[in-house]
């Protein structure tokens, strides 16, 4: 049985050319699919930025009410 050198040669050119089109396919797709995935609006905010009704012990009746009017009144005058 004879083993050509050259054609062994290049089916190694072939399959290393393959391997390299193949990652680069790949990380080329995973930038895609991290530039066009949702952002998460449930993360902890950071910084100095604070949830809108988070952290507030809320109490019955009107006073809940005007709580509750108030902090979304803040939220539309400031836009945070």
């Amino acid at each position: 049985m004879v083993i050509s050198l050259r054609k062994g040669l290049k089916w190694l050119r072939l399959v290393i050319l393959f391997g390299a089109l193949a990652c680069m396919l790949f990380y080329s797709l995973r930038l895609f699919t991290d530039w066009i995935s949702p952002v998460d609006h449930y993360r902890i905010p950071e910084g100095h930025a604070v949830k809108v009704f988070g952290g507030q012990e809320l109490s019955e009746g009107t006073e809940h009410q005007m709580v509750l009017l108030e902090r979304l009144r803040f939220f539309y005058w400031y836009g945070e």
